[in-house]
This record gives C-alpha cells, structure tokens and sequence, in this order.
C-alpha cells in the first residue's frame, strides 16, 4: 500500500514538473514574440514616425521596410544604363543605311573631331575609322538618351535625326583602317599580351580580345580597339574604373578597369596603339 502511494505521488510530481517546464517555456516564448515583434519595433517606430500597426506589420514581414526608420518614397523611374535594344527591326535600320547620307552629315558635323576619314584630329577624341558599325550606333544613342555624357557630344548627338545616326555609323565603319606594324608589338611587357591573349582567371578579368577583336565572338556593340588613341583609351578605361561611365551592358567593363592597376591601364593602351602607324 505504501509502495503504490509513492508512485502515485511520483506520478503527479513528474506531471506537476512537466506542467511548469512547459508553462516557462510557453512563457519565454510568448514574452520573446512580444518583445521581438510589438515591443521592440512600436518604440524604433516612435522615434523614427512610423505608427504601431505599420512598425508592427513591418516585424512580421507584412509589410515592406523597417521600422527601425522611415520608408522613402522614390518617384524617379530608373533607367537601364543603356537603351540600346538589339531589336531585328534596329538591325534592319543598321543594315539598310545609307554611306553616302552618313558622309554628308559627317562633314557638316563629325569632321572637326573624328576627321572626314574617321582619323581623330586630337588625341583625346577617339578615331573612328572602320569601328563597328554597331558600336557607334550604340554610343551615339546613349548620348541622345544621357546614358553616356560628354560635355560635347550629347548635344551633337541630340542634335541629330534618329535616322541620320544609323548611316554616320555605316559611313564610319566603311572607312579603311591604317597599315598595321606588327614589329612594334614586341614592345609591349609579356604580362599586357598575356592579359590581352588569355586573361587573368585569378582577377577574373577575360581575355581582352575575346570581346573586342573582330571575329572572336563578342557582343554585338562592343568596339574595336586596334588602331585607338592611347590618350582616348587611358581615359575611358579610368572613366569605366571610377564609375563615371557607366554605359557599359551588365557592368562589364566597370568590373574589369577596376581591377586594372594605372600601369596596366597605360600599357594596355600603348598596346593597342603601338601596332599601327
């Protein structure tokens, strides 16, 4: 008899203990959703101006935002960082132009800076003679549409019919490029061709003549860079390292200069010119 009281007190002992151990962590859990979700975010609400059902909301994830702040308001509509659609109806427009409007339009207006034959009058004004088409499509419509700035040539570009720009491109890329030199290449340090030929898997950064040697398969828009001013190429690929141009499609070109030391920067652009007279 005494042995069959004992278990049942024991029986109610455990029951009791387990009765509590739960209520406490019942409890721990509820004051932890309190303060986690009402407390905590009422009071961040209350310094920053949002209202109790919003801070609250927000903790749940109901709505968007913190309320540890406000949320701003954007009106601004954002803008790819080039407008440029590769569409079959444009690549018609690039097919049908016409050279001879284009060289007309170029002496009225491209002449003074990029030169009748696409050869650059300075060295900062990048030459244009037999670039691809596509390219200086491309770059002329992101200065119509501010993708690109240049105290310059956003105003001529906007200056221009949409449908001038498509045969100043065709008229540009007609133009025969100079002799190439290909002795002069020697010059260049083995570690710039061996960036140019295959790359630096390590940084990341492809080969440079994957993309903008004709032939090998790039993008569309992407120039040609044999035959470039040095000056010109130096200070794009700094342009593109800061961020200032910004014109590039996915970034690519920001995410490379960046990684590019100045020496490389200058030397990559010797290399491009330095093989042609």
């Amino acid at each position: 008899m005494v042995d069959s009281a004992t278990e049942l007190e024991r029986h109610f002992l455990n029951r009791s203990w387990r009765f509590w151990a739960t209520v406490a962590i019942l409890g721990i859990l509820a004051f932890g959703a309190l303060l986690g979700v009402v407390v905590i975010p009422v009071v961040q609400g209350m310094k920053s101006g949002v209202d109790p059902y919003t801070a609250i909301c927000r903790a749940l994830g109901i709505l968007p935002g913190s309320p540890a702040r406000s949320q701003s308001v954007v009106t601004k509509l954002g803008q790819p960082v080039s407008q440029v659609v590769w569409t079959p109806n444009i690549l018609q427009v690039l097919a049908r132009a016409n050279p001879e409007r284009g060289r007309a339009k170029v002496q009225e207006v491209c002449a003074a800076c990029h030169g009748e034959n696409g050869v650059a009058t300075a060295p900062e004004n990048p030459h244009l003679a037999g670039q691809s088409g596509a390219a200086i499509y491309k770059q002329l419509h992101d200065y119509r549409s501010e993708s690109r700035t240049h105290e310059i040539m956003t105003d001529v570009a906007k200056s221009l019919d949409e449908s001038v720009v498509a045969d100043i491109a065709a008229y540009y890329a007609a133009q025969p490029k100079r002799d190439p030199v290909p002795s002069t290449l020697a010059e260049s340090p083995d570690e710039i061709v061996r960036l140019i030929e295959l790359g630096d898997p390590g940084r990341n950064i492809p080969p440079c003549a994957s993309c903008h040697r004709p032939g090998y398969g790039g993008p569309i828009e992407t120039p040609i860079l044999a035959e470039q001013n040095a000056e010109y190429l130096v200070r794009q690929l700094q342009e593109y390292a800061t961020g200032k141009r910004r014109n590039d499609v996915y970034g690519r070109m920001r995410l490379i200069a960046a990684q590019l030391s100045q020496a490389e920067i200058r030397n990559l652009a010797a290399y491009y010119r330095a093989g042609f007279r």
